[in-house]
């Protein structure tokens, strides 16, 4: 599999995280990689970087977000922001390194994800 450096993902990401005022995210502490020759059928994942590994490397709490190229780049613009924020609500409040799953109580990621998206466009339309 081959991991390149995502520039243009970082760039969408923190204007995401600067327009929807997720103060909660350290945008300097998420990583973006676009992956070409993976078997997944997402079209992004994140990666946390577990407590354990935190405290022996002695390295504050960081996550990646990967894209895979096949799926993520035939998408339209917005529906790669969308992707993205359904990405970061993964993260929870306290950026711990752990990641939220999918459902929790008061909480479903894919209907947060399309509020928090709709959100952002109308923020954005004129841009």
């Amino acid at each position: 599999m081959d991991w390149q450096q995502a520039p243009d993902v970082k760039r969408d990401l923190n204007k995401i995280i600067r327009t929807l005022e997720l103060k909660h995210l350290l945008p300097s502490r998420i990583y973006c990689f676009r992956t070409n020759g993976s078997k997944s059928r997402a079209y992004a994942r994140i990666w946390s970087f577990p407590k354990i590994f935190q405290t022996v490397l002695e390295i504050k709490p960081a996550y990646v977000i990967e894209v895979l190229s096949k799926y993520y780049d035939k998408l339209d613009k917005q529906s790669q922001k969308k992707v993205l924020i359904h990405e970061l609500l993964h993260i929870p409040k306290n950026f711990s390194g752990a990641l939220l799953s999918h459902r929790g109580r008061n909480r479903h990621l894919h209907k947060d994800a399309s509020k928090l998206h709709a959100k952002y466009k109308e923020m954005t339309r004129y841009d």
